[in-house]
This record gives C-alpha cells, sequence and structure tokens, in this order.
C-alpha cells in the first residue's frame, strides 16, 4: 500500500521512465552536455544504433536532451515528454524483449560571434555520424525484458567511448590538406577547419612548370576519390550484398571500378588536373552546402577565398576562375550549382547530379510557397501523408513526417546531424535561442511563412536565377549543367523541371547549358546512360573531368594555358 502511495505521488512522466542510465565516473572526467538516446531493437543481427531508419524495417529511438550530467550520477529515460520514433509515445513502448543500447552524442559550447552559446556535437573525423562519433558514450547490446508493469526500472550504463578515427596518410597520388579558416573560427569562437583530399595528375612531380586546373568535387563521400586504388581488387574477400542495388559482390564492384579510375588517371589521355575532394563537416553536418549562413558561418567565402586559393598554391593550380569547375552529386550536385550561381565568376562551369531541392516550389514534393503543411495534403475529411522515400517504380517506403519525426527523436534543435535538419541549419535564419528557426513544425508539419521567404531570397537557386538573370546571367552563360533520374527517391527530379522551365527561357543570354533526366533512373543519377544506376554513381570524376576538358575553351580568355596540362 505504501509503494502504490509513493508511485501515487511521484510525477507521472517520472513514473513512466522505466529505464534508467548510469554515466560512470571512469568515462567521464567533467560534466557532460548531449542527447542521449535509447535504442531498442527486436533484431539481433547489427547493433541497434546501426537499424534506426526511415524505412519500414526501422527499430525503435528514444531520445532526450541533457546538461551538466554529472560522472556516477544517473539519468531517467521513457516518459512521454521524451522524444520518440517512430513510437508516437515512448511510453507505448510494447512488452516483449528487446536489445537495449544506449549511447550520448556528446555537445560542446560555442560562443559564436553574433551573441549567440549554443550547444552542439562537433564533428570529430567520422562525418557528422552521431551513431560513428568518436568519444561519444556507449554500451554493448544487453537482451532485456520489458514488462507491462509500470513500476518496472531497467537499468542501463555505458562502457565505453567510441574511439579516435586515424588522420589519413598520404600517397603518392593522394595528398591530405586541412587549414584553419579564420573567417569560421572567428565566427565560432574555436578554431574550425577545412580540409581536402587532393588527387594529383600525372607526372605532378616531373612537370614542375606545369599549372593545372581544379577539378572540385563537393559531396559526403567517405573514401579518397571512391577508394581509389592502384592496384586490382582482392577477390578473394567475402562479397558484400548491396540492398539498395539488389547486387551480390557489390564491394568487388566498387573495388573494380576504383582501379579503373586510376588505369585511365593513370593512363595518356586522360586531362591532367588536381582534382580534389572538399572536407567541410560542422556542427550540425558532414558538409556545410558550401555557402554562408548564418548559423553555420562564412563557409562560402571560406572555401572560395581561403581553401581553394592555399591548395592552388601548394600545388601549382592555374588560380584564375575559369580554371576551377564544380561538381558533385546530391548535396555535392546542390553546393556545385550553389557555388557557380553565388560566386558566378569564381568558378568556370558547374556539373550538378541529382541536385537536392534546387526550386523551394518543389522541395521534394512541398511548395514552401503555397502549402500549409509539410506533412499532409489539404483535405477537409481525410489525412494523406506526403511520401518521403520512394523506389523506381513508385513504392513509397518512407513519408516525410517519419522522417522528420526520427531526427526529433536523435537532436533537437536541427542537432540531429541529418538530411531534413541541416537543410534548415543552413536556409533558416538564426533564432532568439541561438538555433535555427523552424521552416515547419517538427512534430506537426505547419509551415512558417516567414522563414520561408528568408530560405527562397538566399538559397533558392532556380529563384535567385530568375530573379537577377540580367545581371547573372551574363557570367553563367554555359556553366550550368543539372543531371537527375526522373524517379529520383527523394523527387528531386520535380525541382529540376521547374528550374529547367525558367533556364531553357532565357534569351538575354540563353543559358546555353545542358539538362538530363535518366528514365526510371533513381539517386543518384549523374547523366551516363549507358550504365545502371550503381555503377554511374561511382564515375562522377572519369565523366565529368573530360567533358569539361572537351568545353573549357569557350570560357578560358584569350592567350591561356589550355595545352600544357591537357595530356
Amino acid at each position: 500500500m505504501r509503494s502504490l502511495l509513493l508511485l501515487f505521488l511521484l510525477p507521472l512522466s517520472l513514473a513512466a521512465q522505466r529505464f534508467s542510465v548510469t554515466l560512470p565516473a571512469s568515462l567521464a572526467g567533467t560534466s557532460l552536455d548531449g542527447r542521449l538516446l535509447l535504442l531498442l531493437s527486436t533484431d539481433d543481427g547489427a547493433e541497434p544504433r546501426f537499424q534506426i531508419t526511415d524505412g519500414p524495417n526501422t527499430q525503435i529511438v528514444i531520445g532526450k536532451d541533457v546538461e551538466g550530467w554529472a560522472p556516477g550520477s544517473k539519468q531517467r529515460i521513457g516518459a512521454a515528454a521524451d522524444a520518440a520514433y517512430p513510437l508516437a509515445d515512448a511510453t507505448q513502448l510494447p512488452p516483449g524483449k528487446y536489445f537495449a543500447q544506449v549511447l550520448l552524442h556528446k555537445y560542446e559550447t560555442f560562443t559564436r560571434a553574433d551573441g549567440h552559446t549554443v550547444k552542439l556535437p562537433m564533428d570529430r573525423g567520422e562525418g557528422q555520424q552521431w551513431n560513428l562519433a568518436p568519444g561519444n558514450l556507449l554500451s554493448q547490446p544487453l537482451e532485456i525484458t520489458v514488462s507491462d508493469n509500470p513500476k518496472q526500472v531497467i537499468e542501463l550504463a555505458f562502457d565505453h567511448a567510441i574511439p579516435a578515427i586515424p588522420e589519413p596518410a598520404d600517397t603518392e597520388w593522394i595528398k591530405h590538406v586541412k587549414i584553419r579558416s579564420k573567417l569560421l573560427s572567428d565566427f565560432w569562437g574555436r578554431d574550425m577547419y577545412l580540409g581536402a583530399h587532393v588527387l594529383l595528375p600525372k607526372d605532378w612531380e616531373r612537370e614542375t612548370s606545369v599549372k593545372y586546373p581544379l577539378a572540385i568535387f563537393h559531396g559526403h563521400f567517405p573514401a579518397d576519390f571512391g577508394g581509389f586504388r592502384t592496384t586490382p581488387p582482392d577477390t578473394t574477400q567475402p562479397c558484400e550484398y548491396s540492398a539498395r542495388f539488389d547486387l551480390d559482390c557489390y564491394n568487388h564492384i566498387v573495388e573494380q571500378e576504383a582501379y579503373d579510375f586510376y588505369r585511365m588517371w593513370n593512363g595518356p589521355d586522360f586531362p591532367r588536373v588536381l582534382a580534389i575532394e572538399i572536407q567541410h563537416a560542422n556542427p550540425y553536418y558532414d558538409d556545410s552546402y558550401a555557402v554562408n549562413s548564418e548559423n553555420l558561418g562564412p563557409y562560402g567565402d571560406a572555401i572560395t577565398y581561403e581553401l581553394i586559393p592555399y591548395i592552388e598554391e601548394k600545388f601549382r593550380g592555374i588560380g584564375e576562375g575559369w580554371a576551377r569547375f564544380l561538381y558533385g552529386g546530391s548535396t555535392g550536385g546542390w553546393e556545385a550549382l550553389a557555388a557557380q550561381v553565388l560566386y558566378p565568376e569564381e568558378y568556370g562551369s558547374c556539373y550538378a547530379a541529382c541536385p537536392d531541392p534546387i526550386d523551394f516550389r518543389a522541395f521534394t514534393v512541398i511548395d514552401l510557397y503555397q502549402d500549409e503543411n509539410a506533412y499532409f495534403l489539404k483535405s477537409q475529411f481525410k489525412t494523406t501523408e506526403r511520401p518521403g522515400h520512394r523506389d523506381y517504380l513508385g513504392h513509397v517506403s518512407a513519408t516525410i513526417r517519419e522522417g522528420n519525426l526520427r531526427e526529433l527523436a536523435l537532436g533537437s534543435k536541427s542537432r540531429s546531424g541529418q538530411q531534413w535538419d541541416i537543410w534548415e541549419a543552413v536556409y533558416s535564419p538564426v533564432g532568439k535561442d541561438g538555433y535555427p528557426q523552424r521552416i515547419w513544425d517538427k512534430q506537426t508539419g505547419k509551415i512558417d511563412f516567414h522563414v520561408a521567404l528568408h530560405w527562397r531570397e538566399n538559397y533558392d537557386l532556380s529563384w535567385i536565377m530568375r530573379r537577377d538573370w540580367p545581371t547573372l546571367g551574363p557570367k553563367l552563360a554555359g556553366k550550368v549543367n543539372i543531371y537527375c533520374g526522373d524517379m529520383d527517391n527523394y523527387y528531386l527530379n520535380n525541382a529540376v523541371y521547374l528550374a529547367e522551365e525558367f533556364l531553357e527561357a532565357t534569351t538575354t543570354p540563353y543559358y546555353n547549358g545542358e539538362i538530363t533526366y535518366g528514365d526510371r533512373a533513381e539517386h543518384c543519377w549523374n547523366g551516363d546512360p549507358t550504365q545502371p544506376n550503381a555503377i554511374s554513381r561511382l564515375r562522377y570524376h572519369r565523366m565529368f573531368i573530360p567533358k569539361w576538358a572537351k568545353t573549357v575553351g569557350v570560357h578560358a580568355p584569350a592567350g591561356a594555358d589550355l595545352s600544357s596540362w591537357r595530356y
């Protein structure tokens, strides 16, 4: 009777928090801030931290913010107020057996130049991945049984930290650079760095008098130039199946493509350029989107005026706008087009494949300027969710609402490190609390039109080109090239159609570029009609570098050196 009375007197939220997590003093020398994540799975085929997806096979995550968590103390999690995915409520966890894991995504405090103090997860070399970030605290998966007893408390504890990732080593062909950015350091109030993988052209060390064009590859790709390798693949290694492409031994295919690219790069007929992959992970994502942002800082200026000139000076680049070109896919496709549009004279051409939405009238399947809700179609008597992911036949596996609720469980205040949140972090104005203003309510989907207008004026690339074409057009003519599958998994082709309508109608001057679509091609088709998407997505360098070299003479000034570096 006494225990029942005590339970009745406890706040309902505390009574529902059936999980208690210990922060061992051995793993924390001081109090910690971050996002506490409880991960639950009925599948022991992988750790729960690797099973949180937008798709139908996702497992469960429950998240809450923690501040000043003292070593040796406990936190409770599982209340109705805690964010949960895909559960509607953390207290609705069905009884049964689970594999449980806890993770603390650690936050750092930043005092920015705009006067705001914010707590964010700094990238630590992993590419802003909450489930891989070095230093994050973690527990080994533990089999538990959740009962229907509301008084049950399940004790969990961290038992290790994710280890550090070593810096990549230079090779004969690939060098790695890392510079302190003054612009970004001033903004963030602490040292901030930009980096790049640099692929040297054939005979770079021997031809010391030659200066080279710069091929700038944007996008979040973990391996140096697709795993550029100078030896054939080891086919004795076990095959790895790709569920995405339904291909067995896909790891061998990837390695063969990397080796084939090396042979082309080292061959007699490939253009000799400096190819770089920019590393610009930040406290919100593994890419900055290569533009200036109220929340991320002046990444566009830092890349264009600090990193690129440094690389050109160090590795004998030509160092002029006509001799720099941009290419990439998905995020990298948007970045390539954005940098070309916003810095039209600093870059000579762009090749944007499967770009993130470039016209916000088709922000995937949302019109940010006309729709009232991002999650649901307007209707008086029925509820229809907007799709978020499809396959090449149009079969939907996730909705926009589901993707956003997953992010909300992983991090509040746009801190999940995932796709919808980074768009918000880059494009939105700063809120009163120092974090990005929401483009829509993360729970309900209601769109904030004031925020949408800020997005349009600063980052809607199609709108910016339409608005500024009289002055921008002469600087962009012949430089804009876009490629997209017409069954892109994330409906990115919709925005390309709208941008194409404007570009094809231009006359003073005509944009004079290339826009093509792949029939039933998914994300991230890059314009190669001869290969399936599983292969073409591995051939960005070998496809776009020769394409640019064939047209460079159109944009080069009279007397420019177009021969010494070519072959």
